[in-house]
């Protein structure tokens, strides 16, 4: 009996170790993958690879245009948010949209949310909820390279032959009816349309974002230039349907994007003489 409870309790000390060491080997692995996943988990929210569909205009510079030499749809808008998508794991699908009724149709949930270089204000949060602001604009005055009479906005005021012009719905054409006669101010569907009006000489000056303005400049420096002091500085942000679940993971990754430099880097690239694409590349 005695040298049965040494064999037997030989026995069990080695099935002991065998089933420790197999223990360890499983706990071990377990342990990296669980480090592993709180590591690349950067606390950002995770959409899934959910598809969300974006209306852009296609025709506002830098924000959204067909790239001239590709071909292809680019600009400020789609850099920003195919990196914001990277970052919340999303799919993003742009449709192109007309700026005339794009808010209205995002309200009516046409669209998950639409970027198009939207100015945020108060009107407009009663019809629908915006991100958090990605950049601050100034409004000025776009006037002919030869133009004379026109430095400040006070000069635009005192004389009543200037004809003023503008795109319908945006916030330039706000501060264009708040400044002066309605019936001084002549409103075009699209930007490209009342700069080639300001070109032809049927109107005096535009009322137009910087940024914008310095796209129309361009190649055209021998014949426009911007004047004036800014008539109103503005934040930029996304639009969405109200009550989407969307804002908050945009602003979250917006907010990475900010502290990371990323959106340093966008505006550099978009938002500096280094980018050089005009609206007559466009045509």
């Amino acid at each position: 009996m005695k040298g049965k409870n040494v064999w037997l309790l030989l026995f069990v000390l080695i099935l002991s170790m065998v089933l420790v060491a197999c223990g360890g080997g499983n706990n071990e692995p377990a342990a990296e993958e669980s480090s592993s996943a709180s590591e690349s988990a950067s606390g950002l929210p995770d959409l899934g690879g959910r598809e969300i569909t974006i209306a852009v205009e296609n025709a506002y510079l830098p924000f959204n245009y067909i790239d001239p030499t590709s071909g292809d749809p680019a600009g400020w808008d789609y850099d920003a948010i195919d990196a914001m998508c990277a970052l919340i794991n999303c799919k993003p699908v742009y449709v192109e949209a007309a700026w005339e009724g794009m808010i209205q149709a995002v309200a009516d949930g046409q669209f998950d949310m639409a970027a198009d270089g939207i100015t945020i204000t108060d009107d407009r949060a009663e019809i629908v909820d915006f991100s958090d602001g990605y950049i601050s604009i100034e409004q000025r005055l776009l006037v002919r390279q030869d133009e004379t009479r026109i430095s400040s906005v006070d000069d635009v005021k005192n004389n009543t032959e200037i004809r003023i012009g503008t795109q319908t719905g945006t916030t330039n054409y706000e501060t264009a009816v708040k400044l002066f006669d309605a019936d001084r101010i002549e409103a075009f569907e699209q930007f490209p349309f009342a700069v080639q009006a300001l070109l032809s000489g049927d109107i005096d000056v535009v009322i137009m974002d910087e940024t914008a303005g310095q796209g129309y400049v361009g190649v055209n420096a021998n014949e426009l230039k911007l004047v004036g002091e800014s008539l109103s500085s503005d934040q930029l942000g996304f639009i969405f349907p109200k009550g989407s679940d969307l804002a908050a993971p945009i602003n979250a990754a917006l907010a990475e994007m900010r502290a990371s430099g990323k959106l340093d880097e966008l505006a550099d690239q978009y938002f500096s003489d280094k980018f050089t694409i005009t609206y007559d590349d466009l045509e």
